[in-house]
């Protein structure tokens, strides 16, 4: 579980990489343009830091509100302009020069992403194999042909050799309401297509999709055998000890690690009596697993009440969560090593094919994001899907708490997500601003300002209904 600290900090970090990478593109331009550009700012508010060379120079600020940034240019609109500045003004500059300056900092965005899924593929990962594990038979991979063992090798002939890659080129291709071509290795050998689909109904958010979809990973069976007790736990006060094979609980035959994990999660602050295999001899032990809640649940409302303290300086009062507990023993399995390789594949590219794949997965997430967007305006997609600063955050904290790999393949994706918004045909928005250029290029003239002003301040409108949307759909889903 990510601390508040830790969650912030790496919330921070994203915020300030994704608005320098973005607002950088937009000051690059501009200056190769021969724009001239006065100030560079990360933040809004009042300014905290600052550097200039010289009073012709640009001038780098950092400011308070960390939730943004801006580039101000010369330019006759926003207040007079000296007579020898006016050559490098922005509004003199052609229609395709500024139309550039403006694309840059959404282009800078997605090419971050490149950079960042380049550097990871050449980096590698070791992940698990993408074998299918039990199947819901009303699934729509049931119904597809899925069996549980089969290893998926590629998704319309993207190759695929872990489950997290896997799944991912599954859900982009779903999504886009397409029936997808998935090729599998049967547990016999042979290599099989399965032609998967979903219904429109299932589209509607992320989780309908994973959970229409029905698959999930093949998990090892393992032997009911204690690797070591927490200290603390439930299993210690009952005197487990590490080589304990679990024979029954309440008189029932554990099998595997799985039948025994279900078995307490089911029976929360009730004893269970188990016989244990110790060297040979049989043992019977009592056992009262803690009720805990789920994970989600548990760390999205301890996040609420921390900073509901740090920030009033008041004690949020505990409150119980709505799901049903489940038990806990605080019991690990034994897990030979062997047993991890059979599952264990590592994935890395050369630089060449490294940089092939990352433009195409940086291609298919925007093309993808673009497609969602599309779907929640015509009112086929819910708007469940869209996400504030309180899941941003709680999910920069947990990829950070995976290691730093998964770090930077979040900060890709939400740099994807924020190139794809800024081109989003809304006023105040970059792709507002290059619908303005291309009115002007069609009519030989500027709309209004007035105009302007007014269609912006509907794009502001909008702009903050949207985030306002988000930040509430967090709360709801804390």
């Amino acid at each position: 579980m990510s601390s508040l600290p830790h969650t912030l900090f790496y919330f921070a970090l994203a915020l300030v990489v994704l608005i320098a990478v973005h607002e950088y593109g937009h000051y690059w331009v501009a200056r190769k343009m021969g724009v001239k550009v006065l100030r560079f700012s990360l933040g809004f508010g009042k300014v905290i830091w600052r550097h200039q060379k010289s009073p012709e120079d640009t001038e780098f600020t950092l400011s308070l509100l960390p939730l943004g940034g801006y580039v101000r240019m010369v330019d006759e609109r926003e207040g007079p302009v000296d007579a020898r500045d006016l050559p490098v003004a922005f509004n003199r500059k052609p229609v395709a020069s500024r139309a550039a300056i403006v694309v840059a900092g959404p282009l800078f965005n997605l090419l971050l992403a490149v950079l960042i899924y380049w550097i990871t593929f050449m980096w590698g990962e070791t992940g698990s194999r993408p074998i299918v594990g039990k199947l819901d038979p009303a699934s729509a991979a049931a119904q597809a042909g899925f069996v549980s063992g089969d290893e998926i090798r590629s998704v319309d002939g993207r190759e695929t050799p872990t489950w997290p890659l896997a799944m991912g080129a599954i859900l982009e291709r779903v999504i886009e309401e397409e029936t997808i071509s998935v090729e599998v290795l049967s547990t016999g050998g042979a290599v099989q297509e399965r032609r998967l689909s979903l219904p429109h109904a299932a589209l509607e958010t992320p989780e309908k999709v994973i959970e229409a979809l029905g698959l999930k990973p093949y998990e090892l069976p393992l032997s009911p055998v204690i690797e070591k007790a927490e200290p603390g736990s439930p299993a210690e006060k009952a005197g487990f000890l590490p080589g304990d094979l679990i024979l029954k609980a309440d008189g029932q035959v554990i099998k595997d690690w799985r039948e025994w994990a279900e078995f307490v999660r089911g029976r929360p602050e009730k004893p269970i009596d188990v016989l244990v295999d110790r060297g040979g001899i049989q043992l019977k032990l009592t056992v009262v697993p803690q009720a805990t809640y789920p994970e989600a649940k548990t760390q999205s409302e301890g996040l609420v009440r921390k900073m509901v303290r740090r920030l009033s300086g008041v004690e949020a009062p505990e409150t119980k969560p709505s799901t049903p507990p489940v038990g806990r023993v605080g019991a690990q399995v034994r897990v030979p090593e062997e047993r991890f390789k059979e599952l264990e594949v590592e994935y890395r590219l050369g630089p060449w094919d490294a940089l092939l794949a990352s433009i195409e997965r940086t291609t298919d997430y925007a093309l993808a994001t673009f497609k969602m967007a599309g779907r929640m305006v015509v009112g086929r997609a819910a708007v469940d899907n869209l996400s504030g600063p309180i899941s941003i955050a709680q999910l920069a904290g947990r990829t950070a708490s995976l290691g730093f790999d998964h770090f930077l393949r979040f900060l890709a994706l939400v740099s994807i997500s924020l190139g794809v918004l800024n081109l989003l045909p809304i006023p105040v928005l970059d792709g507002g601003h290059l619908v303005f250029f291309g009115i002007e290029a069609l009519r030989g003239r500027p709309l209004s300002d007035q105009t302007q002003i007014r269609l912006q301040q509907i794009g502001m409108t909008i702009l903050l209904s949207l985030m306002l949307l988000g930040i509430y759909l967090d709360v709801g889903r804390l």
